[in-house]
């Protein structure tokens, strides 16, 4: 089963080239130009073990936000080109990731709708040149493209770089787990017959 994407969008704004295979080992080749983004990307490609290369050439001479943005829209469409049908895939994916004094949880419904509730609290703005914002409208740009259901929780932290490494971790993992290939299932998990959103 080949559970791959290449995706291309190009506006006047960002210029983002993603490949993303599902049935990875966690190998990974990231330049958004958004140094703690790619960090992110690095590790939410081991956590998951997707393979994902991503080069973005964005207005940054502006601020971060258009090359979150598309980046994340990019591999929102890649997840939902992969996943293909969704025939034989667990659906839904649930995970906890600690990170020294925080706690992250993720859990995804590949339902087809989407669905984002984000509940993490900002310490401070910035991580280097990242507004700290961002992950969240990452998330919802990256959920809204996947049409998955995404819910992510902090239940508690401080550190602001271990808090969004915790979410990108925990959604990685949830991911991973919701992508899976079941043997038992025929066709789709749903008793409606589809899960594509209508």
């Amino acid at each position: 089963m080949n559970r791959k994407a290449e995706i291309k969008r190009k506006t006047k704004e960002t210029d983002v080239k993603i490949a993303l295979s599902l049935d990875g080992t966690g190998e990974s080749h990231i330049n958004t130009g958004v140094p703690f983004l790619d960090h992110m990307l690095e590790l939410f490609s081991r956590h998951g073990l997707f393979d994902l290369e991503i080069t973005c050439q964005g207005d940054l001479q502006i601020d971060d936000h258009h090359s979150v943005e598309d980046t994340a829209i990019s591999l929102g469409q890649a997840f939902a080109q992969a996943l293909g049908d969704k025939k034989g895939i667990a659906r839904y994916g649930t995970a906890y990731v600690p990170m020294d004094e925080t706690l992250a949880r993720a859990v995804v419904d590949l339902s087809g709708r989407f669905y984002l509730v984000y509940k993490v609290k900002n310490t401070r703005d910035k991580i280097g040149t990242f507004s700290v914002e961002l992950a969240e409208h990452f998330w919802r740009s990256f959920a809204e493209h996947c049409k998955c259901n995404l819910h992510i929780e902090i239940f508690y932290g401080r550190n602001q770089h271990h808090i969004i490494e915790a979410v990108f971790k925990s959604a990685a993992r949830a991911l991973s787990q919701a992508v899976r290939i079941d043997e038992r299932i025929e066709g789709v998990m749903s008793t409606k017959g589809t899960i594509s959103g209508n």
